[in-house]
């Protein structure tokens, strides 16, 4: 099934781009956002996303395997880089329910989320999950820190044991391949465009994307929905 389109009437107010320095709107907004790096000069809009938002804005109801085309391929696919920058199968995680995240160290949601996935994974990590975190600086320069500075970071404030990963872009030309994957097999609200810092994904144990969550939908939120994967 192909995703589901919405128009852009939705929004009342254009961010202007050849302003800078402007203090966020509280309301739905276009922000720049970088999404090619240093690498390029692609550039294209990301979405900040209050969280007085009416609820079928902020998470609808289904966006799972079926707002795509099906694929075949899995998970298990595709080799990242750790935080080390070596290879890393995700065939290692075979048989795991996985939340995969992309973080940002200085971002309104990462005391938060930080703080609510390591809870989590603290929780269930004995019972099958993985939680992948991929670090990304395409939203508000949000995550500028090298590795080994996001490593430390997370791991001393948070004192987060789930695996991190190497910096990545989630967005643009230079979109990291696994991205590309859990996009493709679940298209979200505005499409396949990963909106903000700390949007999620939920993988099961045969590797495959069943939901997708916006920035603002908490750890704690997917709890149940990780509880079901877990007794499957």
């Amino acid at each position: 099934m192909a995703s589901m389109s919405f128009s852009t009437t939705f929004f009342t107010r254009l961010h202007d781009f050849t302003r800078t320095n402007q203090t966020p709107s509280p309301s739905l907004r276009f922000i720049k956002s970088p999404f090619a790096s240093s690498k390029s000069t692609f550039f294209q809009t990301g979405f900040s996303l209050p969280s007085n938002l009416p609820s079928f804005l902020i998470k609808p109801k289904s966006f799972s395997v079926n707002a795509r085309a099906a694929t075949d391929k899995t998970i298990y696919d595709f080799t990242v880089k750790d935080i080390e920058k070596k290879d890393v199968s995700l065939s290692k995680f075979k048989g795991k329910v996985l939340l995969i995240v992309n973080v940002a160290s200085r971002c309104g949601l990462t005391s938060s989320n930080y703080s609510e996935l390591s809870r989590l994974y603290e929780k269930y990590k004995n019972q099958g999950l993985e939680i992948l975190a991929f670090p990304c600086n395409q939203f508000g320069m949000q995550e500028p820190g090298s590795n080994q500075e996001i490593k430390q970071f997370a791991c001393t404030r948070y004192k987060a044991e789930f695996p991190i990963f190497d910096k990545v872009d989630v967005n643009g030309p230079f979109t990291t391949p696994v991205y590309q994957f859990l996009k493709s097999s679940a298209g979200g609200f505005l499409g396949d465009l990963i909106k903000w810092n700390f949007e999620k994904f939920l993988v099961d144990k045969n590797g495959k994307v069943v939901e997708r969550y916006p920035p603002t939908t908490s750890p704690f939120q997917i709890e149940k929905d990780i509880q079901k994967l877990l007794a499957a």
